[in-house]
């Protein structure tokens, strides 16, 4: 069983940022956090959070699977604006049993533990950015979905 070994790439909230002639001091206002952390998302210093970045997708109306670099495709409809827990955890185990996949398999697969793959499927915990990358790589699943966005 081969790990994953993806690297995320967030690079485009920079280049939303200057296409839309925003300052960082704007983004970091919205995003309730300091310059200097924002600062440290732009230049993928610090792993910026799941929340954070549907908070920058909300703001430039673009998908996850856009900010991440999933799709190109900047343009779709939104349905969901906030993330919901047990939305998500219910479209991961769905997404696990299509794949015919335990969880213990799943999280060997991402380079986690069986037991926050059970936390994530129950809804109490919002599966991490990181994680939720490599499930949407190794599977092919629009990160946009699994987020419940649409």
């Amino acid at each position: 069983m081969e790990r994953y070994n993806y690297v995320l790439d967030y690079s485009r909230i920079k280049t939303l940022r200057q296409n839309f002639k925003i300052n960082q001091k704007t983004i970091a206002t919205y995003l309730n956090i300091s310059i200097a952390a924002y600062s440290q998302f732009e230049r993928m210093t610090t792993l910026i959070t799941i929340e954070k970045l549907n908070e920058l997708a909300n703001y430039y109306n673009v998908s996850l699977d856009y900010l991440v670099n999933i799709s190109d495709n900047p343009n779709i409809i939104i349905k969901n604006k906030e993330l919901n827990k047990k939305l998500i955890g219910e479209r991961l185990k769905n997404i696990r049993k299509e794949k015919h996949l335990y969880q213990d398999t799943l999280a060997k697969e991402i380079g986690t533990g069986h037991s926050l793959i059970s936390e994530y499927e129950s809804g109490k915990r919002l599966i991490s950015l990181s994680y939720g990358y490599a499930i949407c790589k190794k599977y092919n699943i629009s990160m946009d979905y699994l987020y419940g966005k649409i």
